[in-house]
């Protein structure tokens, strides 16, 4: 099931870089079936994902290849926040060709299937999460000397703490971090399982709002922007 998922995402997501070509030369019908093709792709691949999930014993993108095919994920559909907007399509010019290729390089090496478990998933979280808070970080200072400072010292700590973080958490599985989800169910049950079904769903509802609030935020800043340019 999961390999057959592969072969439509992989076609909607060439589907969509064929038409960002044909955007720049012929603007308007090429642009809106791109804009499908990436969406289209990006659902075939997301219920690939749940397919994963779901039939695998731990974390499932735990090879190269498969977290390979995640960041295909993650960045088509980060494009997928702007880039359906007419004003940013022809970012998709740089995004699809990309993701066609890296995604299927995952499915070269496998990582579109049902593969066993590995260590590389600490490293991909570890560099996942390392990003994900230096994009937090650029985007929440106002461009400047203040923002480029900032980002050059924790890139700097970063080039330090990303493999102590990567060595410690291979040691700590050694000792005490215990397996709590595998393909029979939870190994913790009663006011525990109890307790984290409520924190988890807390924090997805925390990290929704605050999604909302921060694209909010965004729209409202462009929009003033416009207003501005036009009254200049």
């Amino acid at each position: 099931m999961a390999e057959l998922l592969f072969w439509p995402a992989l076609l909607a997501y060439g589907e969509a870089a064929v038409a960002y070509v044909g955007e720049v030369r012929h603007p308007g019908l090429s642009g809106r079936l791109a804009t499908w093709g990436v969406r289209i792709g990006w659902l075939v691949q997301t219920a690939l994902l749940t397919v994963q999930a779901a039939r695998a014993d731990g974390f499932p993108w735990s090879s190269w290849a498969g977290s390979l095919n995640l960041f295909v994920w993650l960045v088509v559909g980060a494009y997928l926040i702007w880039g359906c907007r007419p004003r940013y399509r022809l970012l998709g010019l740089a995004v699809l060709p990309l993701a066609v290729v890296l995604f299927a390089l995952a499915r070269a090496g496998g990582g579109t299937g049902i593969g066993g478990r590995s260590h590389y998933s600490n490293l991909f979280l570890v560099l996942f999460l390392f990003y994900s808070a230096y994009f937090m970080l650029r985007f929440s200072v106002d461009d400047g000397p203040q923002r480029a400072n900032l980002c050059a010292v924790y890139s700097l700590f970063g080039v330090v703490l990303i493999p102590i973080s990567f060595l410690a958490i291979r040691l700590a599985q050694n000792y005490i971090h215990p397996v709590v989800f595998t393909r029979h169910g939870p190994n913790f049950h009663g006011t525990i399982l109890w307790t984290f079904c409520v924190s988890l769903a807390a924090m997805l509802v925390l990290a929704a709002t605050l999604y909302r609030v921060e694209l909010a935020g965004k729209r409202l800043d462009s929009r003033l922007r416009e207003l501005r340019e036009l009254l200049a």
